[in-house]
This record gives C-alpha cells, sequence and structure tokens, in this order.
C-alpha cells in the first residue's frame, strides 16, 4: 500500500497535499515530529513505513530568520539532512521541498536549475544549505524548488491583502519584484504526478535538483491586482492598491528582485506542469470566499 508521509504537517502544502491525495498522504507534525528532536524523526518513518516522503517543514519566516540563524539552520539544513538519512538508510525516496530564494534575483530572466545560486538573506543561504546536505546524505532525492506559495489556509500574501481589504481602502503593494505565485494545491498536484511516476520505478534522471512554480509570473502588485478582481466577483471590499518600489517598504532581509524559474526540466522528465498561476489564484479565492462564512 502507497503511504506518502509528508512534514509540516499544519502548514500549506501539506495540507493541499492531504487535500489532492486522501486516505494516501499522512501528514506529520509537531509536537510528534520535530526537526528539534531529531529522535522523532526516525520514530516517525519507522512508525509509518512511508514509501515516499515528503519534506514540506521548514523555516520561511524570511525576516525573523536574520534575527535567529541558528534556529533557521536548524530547520532548513539540519533537520532535512537527519531526514534524508533515515530515508536513504531505509531505501525511501524523498522529496525535499525548497525555494527560489536561493537566487539573488539579479539573473533578469527565469532561473534554470543549472543557473548559479546566490542567496541574499540567511533564510535563501539556509534553504541551499538543506539541498546541499540532503542530496550529499541521500542521492534518490528530489530537490523541488517553488516561489510565491499561497493557500486558503495558513498566512500568506492572499490572505493577508483580502483580510488587509476589510480593514482599509487603499493598499501599498510592492511592484518591482517579479516571481512565480504557485498555489499550493497545484505543487501538491505536482507533487502527486511525480509520486506516480516513482511507483513505476526510479530512475538516475530523477534525481537532483527541479524547479515546480506557478506557469507565467507576475508582481506582488500585479498578484494584488489580479486577487481583488477575482475576489470583486464574491462581494469582496475592493480596495485601491498603490504600487510602491521594494526601497518603499524596508525588511531586515533583501529579497530577490527577479525570481522567476523556469520549470521545463520538470515537463521534460515527470512530464509534469504546473497550471498558469492566474487559474489557480481563481481557485484559492473561490475556495476562500465562494460560501456564506468566508475563510479569512
Amino acid at each position: 500500500m502507497t503511504t506518502i508521509m509528508v512534514t509540516g504537517g499544519a502548514g500549506q502544502l501539506a495540507t493541499a497535499m492531504e487535500q489532492e491525495g486522501g486516505a494516501v498522504v499522512r501528514r506529520v507534525g509537531r509536537p510528534a515530529f520535530d526537526f528539534d528532536r531529531p529522535a522523532s524523526i526516525a520514530e516517525t518513518v519507522q512508525a509509518l513505513q512511508p514509501t515516499l516522503v515528503v519534506n514540506a517543514a521548514a523555516w520561511t519566516a524570511v525576516d525573523a530568520a536574520e534575527a535567529e540563524p541558528e534556529a533557521a539552520g536548524r530547520a532548513n539544513r539540519d533537520g532535512p539532512a537527519t531526514l534524508a538519512a533515515h530515508c536513504a538508510d531505509a531505501g525511501i525516496p524523498l522529496i525535499h521541498v525548497s525555494t527560489d530564494y536561493v537566487f539573488d534575483g539579479a539573473k533578469g530572466a527565469p532561473y534554470t536549475e543549472a543557473d548559479p545560486t546566490s542567496p541574499t538573506g540567511v533564510y535563501g543561504a539556509t534553504k541551499l544549505e538543506g539541498e546541499q546536505a540532503v542530496l550529499a546524505a541521500w542521492p534518490r532525492a528530489i530537490i523541488l524548488r517553488t516561489s510565491w506559495v499561497y493557500s486558503a489556509t495558513g498566512k500568506n500574501f492572499v490572505r493577508t491583502m483580502l483580510g488587509a481589504a476589510q480593514k482599509n481602502p487603499r493598499l501599498r503593494v510592492v511592484a518591482d519584484q517579479q516571481g512565480c505565485p504557485t498555489a499550493a494545491r497545484d505543487l501538491a498536484v505536482a507533487i502527486l504526478g511525480i509520486a506516480a511516476r516513482l511507483r513505476d520505478g526510479w530512475q538516475d534522471r530523477y534525481a537532483g535538483v527541479f524547479h515546480a512554480a506557478g506557469t507565467g509570473s507576475t508582481t506582488w502588485h500585479g498578484l494584488a491586482e489580479a486577487l481583488f478582481e477575482d475576489a470583486a466577483r464574491y462581494g469582496h471590499p475592493v480596495p485601491a492598491v498603490d504600487a510602491i518600489a521594494t526601497s518603499d517598504w524596508p525588511t531586515p532581509a533583501r529579497r530577490p528582485p527577479d525570481s522567476r524559474l523556469d520549470c521545463t526540466k520538470l515537463s521534460q522528465v515527470f512530464d509534469v506542469r504546473l497550471p498558469e498561476w492566474r487559474s489557480g489564484l481563481s481557485r484559492t479565492v473561490a475556495e476562500l470566499l465562494a460560501t456564506p462564512s468566508p475563510r479569512l
């Protein structure tokens, strides 16, 4: 029987994996599974005996990581390395989720997996170290770099904007950062597509780094305008959205100005391609607002 163990059990992607994968998906998270308690990693893998592990657990508080690099390192590097070692011992394939923040955003074109990495902050640096540690511990690991993930649950840009619009008639949103918005449920479907390929047997070309993000790109400002266009269909407040520069919204961590990801390799190797980002956004807004009691 297929069992896909997904870490980060309370997070956006783990929740989406269960929504899309059903009974084959087993979410695990704190306190039972905790990267800060290495013994819990072995205990959980042994108890579930999964046929595939998806590591969606991470320190994702980008700005807080600047002040707490040790904690970010445990979550993004040390814990995943330990998990990869246990997967290697048991012969279980591992999909490890990483980030566009491994790049500095200076290329000026979508990044491929072959492009040099150059993170500009603690979050990106620890995620890159995690990629390297996972692959060193377990050659049968698949690294999926994704970007700008959002869903109808958890803390994310889409929910934050919709909530802010209920309180403010005018919002300011950064318009000089480009990326590929990714609906968590679209990413979950892509991972399940990879899992289906793995059930047919491992191939060496499956190992390594892949980019997996929504097709197409926009700015944070463009994403905000698009989501309010969708939200208006459900009678949600639509604020004015002012375009501002990154310099107008200073943060402890520097964001990459252009972290678009080229996902061609994912399509070529696994025949998996995420939908156009706009369609994923529309589905998520509908999931949030198309009920008598909106999920905000």
